[in-house]
């Protein structure tokens, strides 16, 4: 699979994808105040009140506020349609913005929701978090933000490997049963061992980092949900199993084992 931006591996290194010769990073200059945008949106089918229910008996939201907070970035404001969310917003100190419902419906977008939460606000770059990803990799938000900065591109999201989840490996079935490759004319491609397929990474949602110019949709970038994204896209890499993304009842199960865990370890 062909990846059309570099990954960097604990913010190590710049280039312009997968297998490429090694480009060096060009240094730039910040010239305005970072923000983090805690997205919040209080209606969920898959797990209702998410962000709010309580994660190693925190709200789950707080554990993101944590992250943005340890990170270097200026300010932080959590935007929300839910009054419980904002009130714990506001007794941990940072900054609120009630999401208007046309932006907290489930047809709107992540960048629509960032745009209105900045408002007027002057900052660049802008760090997306998410309330429901109480489990981060150790500072993968500086490490975003290091890459941004390092390297002049539009973007930078975290991933994961995907493991022995390959798009190689997806194959379709139909009513009858019958099974076609996914695309080509060669099942799985051919690969049955693990080790020889080509290295394919995933979304984790722990952390994206936008330039204010690619937030706004710049001209020439891609069309679709993930315009915002740029022309220049970069990612961080970390381990499988280091964000945990909540969706359901049983990802809420896992972050509450692991931070309950993490917290008696600290104790």
């Amino acid at each position: 699979m062909s990846l059309n931006w570099a990954f960097a591996a604990r913010g190590g290194w710049c280039g312009p994808s997968a297998g490429a010769p090694f480009t060096p990073c060009r240094p730039r200059e910040q010239v305005m105040p970072s923000i983090a945008v805690i997205l919040a949106r209080k209606g969920s089918k898959g797990l209702p009140g998410k962000n709010i229910m309580p994660i190693a008996g925190r709200a789950c939201v707080e554990w993101t506020i944590d992250d943005a907070l340890a990170s270097r970035v200026d300010r932080v404001l959590v935007s929300s349609d839910d009054q419980a969310v904002l009130s714990v917003a506001h007794r941990r100190g940072v900054s609120i913005h009630r999401r208007s419902a046309e932006n907290a419906g489930d047809t709107a977008t992540v960048d629509c929701a960032v745009r209105e939460a900045l408002g007027g606000i002057d900052a660049d770059p802008v760090v997306i978090l998410y309330a429901n990803v109480p489990i981060r990799p150790p500072g993968v938000i500086d490490r975003a933000l290091d890459l941004l900065d390092g390297c002049g591109c539009d973007s930078v999201q975290s991933y994961q490997p995907v493991g022995k989840h390959h798009p190689w490996w997806t194959a379709r079935v139909d009513a009858e049963g019958l099974v076609r490759p996914w695309e080509g004319d060669v099942l799985y491609h051919g690969v049955f061992r693990r080790q020889d397929l080509p290295e394919a990474c995933t979304p984790t949602g722990a952390v994206i980092v936008v330039r204010r110019a690619a937030l706004e949709l710049q001209l020439g970038a891609r069309p679709g949900p993930h315009g915002f994204f740029g022309l220049d896209r970069r990612g961080v890499v970390d381990p499988v199993g280091q964000t945990v993304d909540i969706d359901g009842p049983l990802d809420a199960l896992v972050a509450d084992v692991m931070l309950t865990q993490r917290l008696r370890s600290a104790a």
